[in-house]
């Protein structure tokens, strides 16, 4: 148990300290490029046990078929993600996780016909409130065309992206082991990052000594948040995880305070918290 709550704690801090400083080296290098070195160090990290501790010759084209599209997903969310933080607050971007949840139960009445439950409904009602509270900290207030924003569109993306990986992960946690998830996990982002790179065409520029150490440090969160998250997942179902994630939108909304003088932090927080406990109801129905 101790495990699992350390593991969630090092989940909430990680993932925000990444995003800070991706938001940081997009105002100079593209996103697919930040990417492509953060997956280079983890990838790195991760040759010898790869190599030394396991045998991957034992798993069927259905597991590798799990790894590539995981990988396929985790890329174009974090591309997704690292572009938004590129164009706007890190304290307005952060707290729009909350609506991985109403994504995941609006597919589920399309694709699957469920019907949601009042709790359920009451949820979303929630984080829509607790939006209104953070998206009327931009310039001309709370309306529906903030939804047509880039960085908020890109946002949302992102979330597509990272939630259905979340589903994928699981899955590949429970055929393996959280060791050989996560190494399997560095490859394929860096694998499908080298692809993106090819695709877009993005130049592949040398770093400064600086941003090669923000990109490293990048890694470390990034491999912290994802090694930790497997360890929880392994413990508790997907649901109960994603919905304990979603507090570190509560940690985004004060490193935009902190170092990027983002304002209305006190309202931001109003309405993350808010945010939070709609999405705690639509997950832990």
């Amino acid at each position: 148990m101790f495990t699992t709550v350390l593991a969630l704690f090092v989940r909430i801090l990680s993932n925000p300290f990444a995003n800070f400083l991706q938001k940081i080296l997009s105002a100079e290098y593209s996103a697919i490029l930040i990417n492509l070195y953060s997956y280079a160090f983890l990838s790195l990290f991760c040759i010898y046990p790869a190599i030394a501790c396991y045998s991957w010759g034992n798993y069927g084209v259905n597991f590798w078929g799990y790894v590539c599209l995981a990988g396929i997903l985790c890329t174009l969310g974090s591309v997704c993600l690292i572009k938004a933080l590129q164009q706007g607050e890190m304290s307005v971007l952060g707290p729009i996780n909350s609506y991985k949840c109403v994504v995941g139960l609006v597919l589920a009445m399309v694709l699957l016909g469920e019907i949601p439950s009042a709790i359920e409904v009451l949820g979303v009602l929630l984080i829509i409130a607790g939006s209104w509270y953070i998206f009327d900290t931009l310039d001309g207030g709370f309306q529906l065309s903030v939804f047509k924003r880039k960085d908020v569109m890109l946002r949302f993306l992102a979330l597509l992206f990272t939630g259905s990986e979340a589903v994928v992960l699981k899955k590949i946690i429970l055929m393996s082991s959280v060791a050989e998830s996560f190494i399997l996990w560095c490859f394929s982002g860096l694998l499908f990052s080298a692809v993106l790179l090819v695709v877009f065409r993005v130049k592949f520029v040398k770093l400064s000594l600086k941003s090669l150490s923000f990109t490293f440090l990048i890694a470390a969160g990034l491999g912290l948040m994802q090694f930790s998250t497997n360890i929880v997942f392994k413990q508790l179902d997907v649901g109960l995880s994603l919905a304990l994630f979603q507090l570190s939108s509560l940690v985004s909304v004060v490193f935009g305070w902190k170092f990027f003088r983002e304002r209305n932090i006190t309202k931001k927080l109003l309405g993350a918290l808010i945010m939070i406990v709609g999405s705690c109801f639509i997950l832990l129905r």
